[in-house]
């Protein structure tokens, strides 16, 4: 086999990522390996989790689990939690840090105004995915004023108050961009009083890397995406990847290839989810330089570096 890679110049940790990784890291030195820890994974990548565990964090599903809170750290991950997950930390009196990332944050923001101004809200995202609970969670009144759907079809099924003022729309952050654009549509067009963003509230890091891998998918026969299978973000390049005719694979690390993948290509693309570590791209890119690639061609726009600030508890 001999093939060329295509290396997305976007790709990989994007500020909410970096930020929350950082506030644990940060968290360990200011207070300790044993008074640390987190709920649910801080980013759904499973080498970051398994880096920071190593390092001494504590992992839970559940407050519950976390023995004499008083005396403990809880970081909530970047994916955002619920009002009464906030108010539990709080009675159990934990030191609570708060990794949301500032982008999901802001969407909370929303949430919450449009609870206290009572109106409907429709999340348009993954039921079930951390982000979309956190964001339903900032909703304080009626649950069947909040709404849940994904697609083009479940706006068929929605009924909301048509009035002014009376509902507004929100989206999770990291769906695909040509998809979620189908649903708001819909949305639209039944409930044109409908209050959101003027698009989506895709975040820049989802709209950059979705970009990248369209370009990719039109140079290559093969993509490969760097992510775990938990992660939206890294599923939705796949994604795109394969809306564009290329065959993709998501691909936890360089031992998920196998020379099947690569059989009759001449070109492979790579990138990597928001929440991937930049050595396991090089990792995927040795692996393949062993297995017949010939060169390594950076592509697409340089990625634009930006940081998020520290959360409360870590200045």
């Amino acid at each position: 086999m001999a093939f060329k890679i295509l290396l997305a110049n976007t790709r990989g940790f994007c500020a909410g990522v970096e930020r929350a990784i950082g506030v644990v890291q940060r968290a360990l030195e200011k207070f300790g390996a044993e008074r640390v820890y987190v709920l649910h994974e801080v980013v759904h990548n499973k080498h970051v989790v398994a880096d920071l565990v190593a390092k001494g964090v504590h992992l839970v599903e559940e407050l519950s689990e976390i023995p004499e809170p008083s005396s403990k750290v809880v970081i909530f991950s970047a994916h955002g939690v619920g009002l009464e997950t906030i108010a539990q930390a709080q009675a159990l009196g934990l030191t609570i840090i708060d990794a949301t990332c500032p982008l999901v944050k802001r969407i909370h923001h929303k949430v919450v105004r449009a609870a206290n101004a009572q109106m409907d809200v429709v999340i348009i995202g993954h039921d079930g995915h951390r982000e979309v609970l956190g964001t339903v969670g900032q909703y304080e009144g009626p649950k069947d004023k909040i709404h849940v759907i994904l697609t083009p079809e479940d706006v068929a099924n929605l009924t909301l108050p048509t009035g002014e003022h009376q509902a507004m729309f929100a989206t999770q952050t990291t769906l695909s961009i040509d998809e979620t654009a189908k649903t708001v549509a819909a949305l639209k067009t039944k409930f044109p009083l409908i209050e959101g963003p003027k698009s989506d509230d895709t975040c820049y890091a989802t709209q950059n890397r979705q970009a990248a891998v369209k370009l990719l998918a039109q140079h290559c026969e093969l993509v490969l995406i760097a992510g775990s299978q938990n992660s939206s973000n890294s599923r939705r390049l796949s994604e795109v990847a394969a809306q564009y005719g290329t065959t993709s694979y998501l691909i936890n690390d360089a031992s998920a290839l196998t020379d099947d993948m690569l059989k009759h290509v001449t070109t492979v693309g790579v990138s990597a989810g928001a929440s991937v570590p930049e050595y396991i791209v090089q990792d995927i890119l040795t692996a393949l330089q062993a297995r017949g690639a010939t060169s390594i061609e950076p592509i697409g726009d340089i990625q634009r570096h930006i940081t998020f600030a520290w959360p409360e508890g870590l200045d």
